[in-house]
């Protein structure tokens, strides 16, 4: 960070308002993904590859950001994504997420207009993860997409 870029093009933590903290950890664990030992019994925390996904109930994170709970629309204006090296990997990710998680398939995987591959599942609080392979969007070794 320099004086000239104060505000560092990175997102460091998604945290998502849940409803059941117990339940919603079960899913996340259930996707194979490793829970922090970072969380407690107010906050639950998973590492992933660039970030962090936290899970905290949606009325204290209502109250931590200072506004007014009005509870949880169908459509939040919110996606999170997983890209991945294959159609056959988007098949897979989504067959766990629905046969080891419980998700819930809001879109199965299909070929979209641009090339690629993508569908959408939901997490027990409707929160809406895209499964997607992009062959426009390389991987660097670590991982992480390679944007150009």
């Amino acid at each position: 960070m320099t004086a000239a870029t104060p505000f560092p093009a990175r997102i460091s933590i998604v945290t998502l308002g849940v409803s059941d903290l117990a339940a919603s950890e079960a899913f996340y664990q259930a996707l194979g993904w490793q829970r922090s030992g970072a969380s407690n019994d107010s906050i639950v925390w998973f590492r992933t590859a660039d970030s962090a996904l936290g899970l905290f109930p949606s009325e204290e994170l209502a109250a931590d950001a200072g506004v007014p709970a009005t509870g949880e629309p169908s459509f939040r204006g919110v996606t999170l994504a997983v890209n991945l090296e294959s159609r056959e990997q988007v098949d897979a990710a989504m067959t766990h997420a629905v046969e080891a998680a419980g998700a819930t398939v809001v879109k199965p995987p299909t070929a979209t207009e641009w090339g690629g591959y993508s569908g959408y599942f939901e997490d027990p609080d409707g929160h809406l993860w895209e499964l997607a392979h992009n062959p426009f969007f390389p991987f660097t070794e670590a991982g992480q997409l390679d944007l150009p």
